[in-house]
């Protein structure tokens, strides 16, 4: 599928599928990789979504019309760009207790122990098909039904950063401090967003998600290792048929 929209007065929509899908997410990739390459003059930014990507122009640099035409020439040269291997990166998590006070309501409304829900979350490679809601916020696919569960009938005001939760058959990580009606599950210690990084936002469209139960002493140690900067994010080369 391929259909060009408009998009506002300066802003254009190219939809690539109509459901969400690994292939149509490496379209958007590809698509995404072309608009870096060719640096096109009037184009402001892009955002990747689940079947789309939208572009922002300035109209006084570049006209709709003219996109356009680019956008069509581009979509037919999809198929011979390389997007960059996919990587994993493993996040650890504390589950339950304080850092995962909805576990338990998980687990009842599946019918499973906490620690198969544990065990069904940490077994998967998550697709982080894009990023949004706030800076860093990871919008993953593959999570199992077998833990899918709806979200809080009243959201909280207050979701502590780092905090991982599950929304109907969705899994995420809140990236700092916000208000949510995610089932919150667990904790990471990782800072999947921090201004003043050089590398402010962790995560990456295209890439993969495994999370890693730690214990709390074990999650205390990397807190203290990422204040001394000496913790290393695990990221690995992503392979097919390794989950």
């Amino acid at each position: 599928m391929f259909k060009i929209e408009v998009y506002g007065d300066r802003g254009m929509r190219v939809q690539l599928g109509d459901s969400i899908s690994k292939e149509t997410n490496e379209q958007i990739r590809s698509l995404s990789a072309l608009l870096e390459k060719e640096n096109i003059n009037g184009i402001i930014e892009w955002i990747p979504t689940y079947t789309s990507v939208t572009i922002y122009y300035d109209p006084a640099q570049i006209s709709y019309e003219t996109l356009e035409g680019r956008m069509n020439s581009l979509y037919g040269s999809l198929s011979q760009i390389d997007i960059p291997p996919a990587e994993v990166i493993t996040i650890p998590v504390c589950y339950g207790g304080e850092s995962g006070p909805d576990l338990q309501h998980v687990a009842e409304v599946n019918q499973l122990t906490e620690e198969e829900v544990i065990q069904i979350h940490t077994g998967s490679d998550y697709l982080i098909y894009m990023m949004g809601f706030s800076p860093g916020f990871p919008y993953l696919g593959g999570m199992s039904e077998k833990i899918a569960t709806p979200r809080l009938a009243s959201p909280r005001a207050k979701i502590p950063a780092g905090s991982v939760g599950i929304a109907g058959s969705q899994t995420g990580v809140y990236p700092s401090e916000s208000p949510g009606g995610w089932q919150i599950i667990g904790r990471t210690p990782l800072d999947l967003y921090n201004p003043n990084s050089d590398r402010p936002i962790l995560l990456q469209t295209g890439n993969y998600v495994r999370f890693k139960q730690v214990s709390e002493k074990e999650y205390e140690k990397i807190v203290q290792a990422i204040s001394e900067g000496t913790y290393l994010v695990e990221r690995n080369s992503y392979k097919e048929d390794e989950k």
